[in-house]
């Protein structure tokens, strides 16, 4: 181990020798005086936005063009996430896996500068092509391209996929007119095919594709309406459990990521957790679904914005917590298993100059150094209280359920208001799950029902009486003692099957364990009997609603503490076992 850590060091210094790579973003439309940037914009916006949306297809198709070799072609950054298992920008490695952070601390923080790596190279290419066009046209087309910035994909409001990402072909005005063009959103082309060596046969059917897939059939095609099936029948629960963790989660460690283990209560959701769901739902056996090939995905980089987005809210509603130190128990390409990581480690193979100097957690902390922000964080010309505020009051205009959950009244409205079981507390249910990542060597999904297993396997994932998938992403290098946590809203599901049943727990703990059921499926949508995911550990938790939905500081919902309700699902396969504690 001491070995490899000085490895690492001399390999790190040999680097900072080399020209590198100097990762800052889009260098136009930021004014330095104020602090004022570009926003990333949602894909829905950003589509209607006419030159800077020509611009980013053709930007995005000639970046997917350039030669593999090339170290700013889009396959080697696609590559650093994960596959193949090479060097980028001279930054040596001794592990067998890729560069990026899961089910660690730096799980948020590695991924800002990756995604302004891929904004900075597009940015270039726009500023190219906006010369190319008719005079007529060309300054109206460079004053977009030097204020360019990549879109996100807001799943939390739109849990299906974008309408342009789902098609083989677009319309966009190029410098010869307007054309229609093999869309660079819906997939890349390997050119060439990697090799053995890079996509190893052992890796299964993922290695083989020549281009990336979502949700293949068996033939290896895209299947883009399923994907959005199960994208649509999770949309509730990931807008509930994206709402409550932002909400209520003031703490960074188990905000940030899947892995943490430390204090973290009944408290079982994080930002990975909600990132695994959409990689998952999108690629179920294809690349989104592999962590060692998601970064060659097209909509990985607009889901990715998203993700950096929320954490970039996060941070604004709660800016005095950040990067504790923590050990990563599956590591990167590196950083060894089990190293402590903290807010000064290296976010490999990232520089902020071309002397080498390599980013932190601590220089990546604002979004500044890379030339934009958000809608939801104007952070010039106001303090961190102001922003904090402004911040909470936009992300709850944006998200807050209190406007699609049933009211106060609705809920503890009975036809005789003596009847058992009348309460004026509301409260908010959810399934925590605890598994170790490796249990089956692949990733897989547990779905969750409110009612029977439906008998077509097929189906489970989009079915009616689905409450939501936990998706469960495992990665080559992880050990059989690893645990991941998630967690599902359930009161919506509640509510939705049972819309005149009392919420307090009296009524909903006998319920629950009459008619909560799981069921174990792989990425290929292969069945697993539950009783083979060994240490998956289930159980619900409730918590009350403090001063009602919306009531609380700048209209946000408060909650109380956690109670565990053991009875919900005692007895079943998987099951949290009297005794044993969150």
């Amino acid at each position: 181990m001491a070995f490899n850590r000085i490895f690492i060091v001399i390999a790190i210094c040999l680097a900072s020798l080399a020209n590198a790579v100097a990762t800052t973003g889009p260098e136009g439309g930021v004014n330095n005086s104020t602090g004022q940037r570009p926003f990333r914009q949602e894909f829905s916006t950003f589509k209607e936005s006419g030159p800077a949306f020509d611009l980013y297809i053709l930007s995005l198709q000639k970046f997917q063009q350039q030669n593999q070799s090339a170290l700013l072609s889009y396959y080697q950054v696609g590559g650093i996430h994960g596959r193949p298992y090479i060097a980028w920008d001279g930054v040596q490695g001794p592990y067998q896996t890729g560069y990026c952070t899961h089910s660690s601390i730096l799980f948020p923080s590695w991924h800002r500068p990756y995604m302004a790596l891929f904004e900075q190279i597009l940015w270039k290419y726009a500023q190219q092509i906006a010369t190319t066009y008719p005079t007529a046209q060309r300054s109206t087309y460079q004053a977009a391209a030097t204020t360019l910035r990549v879109p996100y994909w807001d799943w939390v409001l739109n849990a299906t996929m974008p309408d342009p990402v789902n098609s083989p072909m677009i319309s966009v005005n190029s410098p010869h007119g307007v054309t229609n063009i093999v869309n660079p959103l819906y997939n890349y082309t390997f050119h060439p095919q990697p090799s053995a060596v890079d996509f190893p046969p052992s890796d299964g059917m993922i290695a083989e594709y020549r281009s990336t897939v979502r949700y293949p059939s068996s033939s290896g095609q895209s299947q883009p309406g399923l994907a959005n099936l199960q994208l649509e029948a999770n949309a509730q629960a990931i807008h509930d459990a994206t709402y409550q963790l932002i909400a209520d989660q003031s703490n960074y460690a188990p905000f940030s990521n899947t892995g943490y283990t430390d204090g973290r209560g009944g408290s079982y959701n994080s930002l990975e957790n909600m990132h695994n769901a959409i990689h998952s739902l999108v690629g179920n056996g294809g690349h989104m679904g592999f962590i060692p090939y998601a970064g060659f995905d097209p909509i990985f980089w607009l889901h990715h914005a998203n993700v950096d987005r929320l954490f970039a809210i996060w941070q604004a509603m709660y800016p005095d917590s950040y990067t504790t130190a923590e050990a990563d128990a599956e590591g990167t390409f590196t950083n060894a298993p089990g190293e402590t990581e903290d807010v000064n480690t290296s976010l490999t193979p990232f520089h902020s100059d071309s002397a080498g100097t390599l980013y932190t957690s601590a220089s990546v902390r604002s979004t500044r150094p890379f030339g934009y922000t958000y809608p939801e964080v104007v952070d010039w010309g106001v303090n961190a209280s102001q922003l904090s505020s402004n911040t909470r009051t936009a992300f709850n205009k944006l998200y807050n359920p209190s406007g699609s959950l049933p009211t106060r009244s609705l809920l503890n409205k009975r036809d005789d208001p003596t009847a058992p079981h009348t309460n004026t507390t509301e409260y908010e249910y959810s399934i925590n799950i605890r598994v170790p990542k490796a249990a089956l060597n692949r990733p897989f999904f547990i779905h969750f029902f409110l009612g029977p297993v439906p008998p077509t396997p097929l189906t489970w994932s989009f079915a009616p009486t689905l409450i939501a998938s936990q998706s469960i992403l495992y990665h080559p290098t992880t050990t059989t003692t690893t645990l991941t946590y998630g967690q599902i809203p359930l009161t919506r599901a509640l509510r939705r099957s049972h819309p005149t049943a009392p919420l307090d727990p009296r009524a909903v703990v006998p319920l629950l364990a009459r008619r909560l059921r799981w069921a174990v499926q792989d990425f290929s949508d292969r069945v697993v009997p539950t009783v083979e995911v060994g240490g998956l550990k289930v159980f619900v938790v409730g918590r009350a609603v403090v001063g009602g939905r919306g009531e609380g500081a700048d209209g946000l919902t408060r909650y109380g503490p956690y109670t565990i309700y053991r009875a919900a699902t005692r007895g079943k396969v998987g099951g949290l076992p009297d005794g044993e504690g969150m």
